[in-house]
Formats: C-alpha cells, sequence, structure tokens
C-alpha cells in the first residue's frame, strides 16, 4: 500500500479513512543491545513485519542510541518495499540525518534522556516559529513531517499553523486506564468515566485533525483489549504499535501478533 490519503464516505457522507498498520521495531534492537553482538537483527524484523502484512516501519533513533542505532535507519530503509516512519527528536542532528535518510516520513517525538519511553506529547503551542525554522529542511526534502501531540485542540491547530502533514495522538493515558480490568476497575469507578472521556477526547481530536487537512495517526500503548475503540475512529489513519507486538511474538510470533493486529483492527471498521 502507498501512503497517500485512501478515502471513502461512510453512513451518509461522513469520512472513514482507510486504516493502516505501522509496526514499530525498535525493541528487538533494544534486545540485541541488551548483550551486544547483532542478534536479533531489526531489519530482518522490519523485513518480517512486511511480509506480515504490516503498511509501515516505524524506528525511533533516539539521541542516546538506546535501541535503533544509525546503520540500522540505513539498513533498514533500504530493506524495505513500505513507509518508513522515523521517530526523531527536534534537533539539529536528527532533521539531518532524516534528510540524508529520505524516509516517507519524520515522526517528531520528545524525547528526555531519562524516560524509559516517550512520556507525553510534543509541546507545538508555543514553540511555532522555532519549530517551522528547525524543520523547514524536512519539508523541502519532501519529507512528511509528523509530529506525536496530546489530543488538544491547541496543540492541533498548532501543529496545522506550522504546516505538518500528519499528527499522531498519544494514546497512552486511554491505555493505562483501559489496563485496569476486572475487580480493581469494578472498584475504581472513576476509572471507568476517564477512560471513556479520554476516548472522546481522542475521536474529538481525529474530527477536527482531519477538518484542518491533517492526516491523523495514533500510538503508544496500544494492545490487543485497546486497539479496537482506536481503531473505530472513523478519521483514524494510521495506528503505530510497537512494544505490545514484539512482546506477544515471543509468544506466538511475529507475523501471528501482527496478523492479530491487522484483524482487530479491520474488525472495529466493520
Amino acid at each position: 500500500m502507498n501512503n497517500s490519503d485512501e478515502q471513502m464516505t461512510h453512513n451518509g457522507g461522513d469520512v472513514t479513512q482507510e486504516l493502516r498498520l505501522g509496526v514499530n521495531i525498535d525493541h528487538v534492537a533494544t534486545v540485541r543491545n541488551a548483550r551486544g553482538g547483532t542478534h536479533p537483527d531489526p531489519v530482518r524484523a522490519a523485513i518480517m513485519a512486511e511480509d506480515a502484512g504490516a503498511d509501515g516501519i516505524t524506528a525511533h533513533l533516539r539521541e542516546d542510541r538506546r535501541h535503533i542505532r544509525d546503520a540500522d535507519m540505513a539498513a533498514i530503509s533500504a530493506a524495505i518495499n513500505i513507509p518508513l516512519n522515523f521517530e526523531m527528536a527536534a534537533t539539529i542532528e536528527m532533521v539531518a540525518f532524516a534528510v540524508e535518510t529520505m524516509p516517507n516520513a519524520a515522526c517528531i517525538v520528545p524525547e528526555r534522556r531519562e524516560e524509559v519511553t516517550t512520556e507525553g506529547g510534543l509541546a507545538v503551542a508555543g514553540h511555532e516559529a522555532r519549530l517551522t525554522d528547525l524543520l523547514a529542511p524536512i519539508k523541502e526534502a519532501g519529507i512528511r513531517l509528523s509530529l506525536f501531540i496530546e489530543a488538544s485542540e491547541l496543540e492541533i491547530r498548532a501543529a496545522a499553523a506550522i504546516g505538518a502533514d500528519i499528527i499522531e495522538l498519544h494514546t497512552g493515558r486511554y491505555c493505562h486506564d483501559v489496563e485496569r480490568r476486572g475487580e480493581e476497575l469494578a472498584r475504581l469507578w472513576p476509572d471507568v468515566e476517564r477512560r471513556g472521556e479520554e476516548l472522546a477526547r481522542l475521536a474529538n481530536a481525529a474530527k477536527l485533525a482531519h477538518g484542518l487537512g491533517l492526516e491523523c495517526h495514533a500510538g503508544h500503548g496500544l494492545d490487543f483489549d485497546t486497539v479496537g475503540a482506536i481503531a473505530a475512529i472513523p478519521e483514524m489513519v494510521e495506528l503505530n504499535i510497537g512494544h505490545f507486538l514484539i512482546g506477544e511474538s515471543i509468544f506466538t510470533g511475529f507475523p501471528a501478533a501482527i496478523g492479530r493486529m491487522r484483524t482487530l483492527m479491520q474488525s472495529a471498521r466493520t
């Protein structure tokens, strides 16, 4: 599948986007780096994900190189025939690396060395001028500019103002609430209400983004239990999922994990 926006009318004129699955292979590199050497190979994982039906590959080259390394990005880009989504911090170094690599999209994420994983969305509002100047080479190179942000009207409008092509909504808060299941979930009724509020916030954000001409993606913390409600949002175009799929593949295999995720996503759209 190419990376063009494919749309179809749904329910009397409402727009439903075709839904893509982007597979993040960062944590294959995490396992490799735990003991050094070259195994397991994230390039092999990217190829396997493509063969299993992934529509794109996501890889995050962090400033501390804790998982994906410079050589991985070039090798992944050369090995796959589906779009590469290059996650990166908003730095001069990373902008230059993205332009050299020429991925399909560059997704700008907030990054702090002390964090275990990306925590929250990028602050775009209030930093429009700096980000516009810093990220201009990405736009000039013809790379699609994506911003990983919270489901906030302020941030979405700021993303549109600086010329983003894509926003990726942070779904971590929704997924973490859903993880409270069973007796704990029954006991903590406010969490059930908050979960519904968070889903509504994500749905409204996707609708606003679509209205502003932004392609809407989502990711962070999605698993088999949480993906359906997010996939059902009509304006959602792509879901990027990594850590859960890599973990699930230990038990069921990578192709099987990807296949089940795709099935759940497609079922949510029928």
